[in-house]
C-alpha cells in the first residue's frame, strides 16, 4: 500500500479514521500528535513538505541517520 494521509480523532484511546478511508486490519500507521486545541484542519503544509518529511522517514529506515553528539557539537560551533 502506498503512503497515505488520513486524519483520526482519539476516542477512548482509539483512533477514530475520518469516514471514508478504508484501513485493512493490521495496517501500521505512523501518527503525528497536535497539542489539544489546535487547528482542526491539522498543519498547512504543502505536497512538497510532506514529501520531503517521508524521504527524511526514508532516510532513517534505511539508518542513514547523523548521530546526535554530531549534531550537537556543529550546534555548539554556531554559538
Amino acid at each position: 500500500m502506498a503512503a497515505v494521509r488520513v486524519k483520526a480523532t482519539v476516542v477512548g484511546n482509539t483512533l477514530v479514521v475520518e469516514e471514508g478511508v478504508p484501513l485493512p486490519q493490521g495496517t501500521r500507521v505512523d501518527v503525528v500528535l497536535r497539542p489539544a486545541g489546535a487547528d482542526a484542519e491539522g498543519w498547512d503544509l504543502s505536497e512538497e513538505a510532506w514529501a520531503e518529511i517521508d524521504e527524511s522517514i526514508a532516510e532513517a529506515d534505511r539508518g542513514e541517520l547523523i548521530p546526535a553528539d554530531v549534531v550537537l557539537a556543529e550546534l555548539r560551533a554556531l554559538k
